[in-house]
């Protein structure tokens, strides 16, 4: 008879369990205005008084697996209205899948309005000339400024002028076709041109030149953002991979450490499922070079097909160095990251000053004032420039300031000041070089001299 009562009790827990059915759940979270996927989301299921959170990717999207029952649901975003909901999960067969969408209100456009401020005074004269353009401009930490100008076309012939802002004390014709001027993690100048490199030095009103294969720059020189008494830091950013890291390089004991890994996850997922589509021939070939090189197939198609299409988006994460600390600037994780100066991390608060491109006029821009240390957004509206400022302990922006002049070109900021390229619109008048001052009053400090994202046409 115990014999008897033990197998009845195992059928019956048998049968209890088989009756308990399992279900796939799947949250999509959309905005309520556009009907956009909602990301990095925190999502918070209750289960029997057990919570689970959870951040939708970036389709918006949340996945658990759970027993059929009663699901509680809280959702929370510091750019949406919070969302709490009670609901049932009935599975018609086992596994079976249930799609919850959410509508998801955007507070911040519903009860702030934007603070829009101007520039204190009008725009002053920088530099201008009756036959000279100028192209680009790098302010040296001295207080002159490189000019690149030309007279007709950039392309067809260019120079370079040293100006301390009252005459011009030198001069340099360039042989090459010039594209723009940047500055490496000394400070140094460079003249990007279609070819080489030209990098430039400036002292005791001497200016000289040397050339650079700008293979070798592209490669060795440009990645690297700043360095200390023993660090190096650099990223590993190329244009045609949407992922890169940063990474610090110990020059005493020559040893690599990841700073923090940048990686737009929606973007990776459709480049490694462009090897999907592609002919046979394509295949064979990339696992040729998987066999060669050790690199993926799947990148090899990703790199020469799908960054030719309309959906690829280059990746755009700056890093920027305060004093002691550096902020990174993940925009595909919303996240406003801070490290020591040895790499440690120090806070993520999020950030979301990118959102609604096409109504804020988000630009991808991120400028570092150079002696300030001070970081701000740029934007662009009805042809209007909007700048910034980023408070790095909130994440937020305040306040917008807008630019007086209308489509300008080459923006900068140094020691609260906006210097940019401006010719007004359907003049004669050559581009001259201006600046504007902000309204605020910071103090020096510390920054990195490299430079990250400037211009796409230095990727490496």
């Amino acid at each position: 008879m115990k014999y008897i009562l033990i197998l009845f009790c195992c059928i019956n827990a048998f049968f209890s369990f088989a009756q308990e059915k399992k279900v796939h759940v799947v949250v999509r979270l959309f905005d309520g205005a556009n009907d956009d996927a909602v990301r990095n989301a925190n999502v918070i299921f209750t289960i029997s008084d057990t919570n689970y959170s959870f951040y939708s990717n970036n389709r918006g999207k949340v996945y658990i697996y759970i027993n059929e029952g009663r699901l509680d649901i809280n959702i929370k975003h510091r750019k949406y209205q919070e969302v709490s909901l009670r609901k049932k999960t009935k599975a018609l067969s086992a596994d079976d899948t249930i799609y919850f969408d959410i509508k998801m209100n955007y507070i911040k456009e519903q009860n702030i309005e934007e603070m829009v401020v101007t520039a204190p005074g009008k725009p002053s004269t920088v530099f201008k000339s009756k036959v000279l353009h100028v192209s680009d401009f790098e302010i040296l930490n001295s207080g002159e400024i490189v000019l690149l100008t030309y007279p007709k076309q950039l392309k067809k012939g260019s120079q370079l002028i040293i100006y301390d802002g009252q005459k011009i004390k030198n001069r340099f014709n360039i042989p090459y076709r010039s594209l723009e001027l940047v500055h490496d993690y000394r400070g140094n100048t460079h003249v990007v041109c279609e070819n080489t490199v030209m990098g430039v030095n400036v002292k005791d009103n001497k200016l000289s030149i040397s050339e650079l294969d700008k293979g070798y720059y592209m490669k060795y020189v440009a990645p690297i953002v700043d360095t200390n008494v023993s660090k190096m830091y650099f990223s590993t950013f190329n244009k045609d991979y949407p992922a890169f890291d940063y990474v610090a390089y110990d020059q005493l004991d020559s040893s690599f450490s990841k700073i923090v890994g940048i990686e737009d996850e929606l973007m990776m997922e459709l480049y490694r499922s462009e090897y999907k589509w592609v002919d046979v021939r394509a295949q064979l070939w990339a696992r040729n070079k998987e066999i060669k090189t050790g690199i993926d197939a799947e990148i090899w198609i990703g790199a020469n097909y799908f960054t030719q299409s309309l959906y690829y988006k280059e990746l755009y994460a700056p890093m920027f160095k305060r004093n002691d600390t550096l902020f990174v600037f993940d925009y595909y994780k919303d996240m406003l990251r801070t490290f020591t100066d040895f790499g440690e991390v120090l806070d993520s608060i999020p950030i979301y000053h990118h959102y609604n491109s096409q109504k804020t006029g988000w630009k991808k821009n991120v400028i570092q004032d150079r002696v300030t240390g001070e970081i701000y957004a740029v934007y662009e509206r009805a042809g209007y420039t909007y700048i910034g400022w980023i408070d790095t302990k909130s994440g937020e922006i305040s306040e917008h300031v807008r630019l007086n002049h209308r489509y300008i070109q080459q923006i900068s900021i140094f020691k609260n000041q906006v210097y940019y390229v401006y010719r007004p619109y359907e003049s004669t008048q050559k581009k001259y070089l201006y600046k504007e001052r902000l309204p605020y009053e910071f103090g020096n400090a510390e920054v990195a001299a490299g430079e990250v994202f400037k211009h796409e046409s230095i990727s490496h």
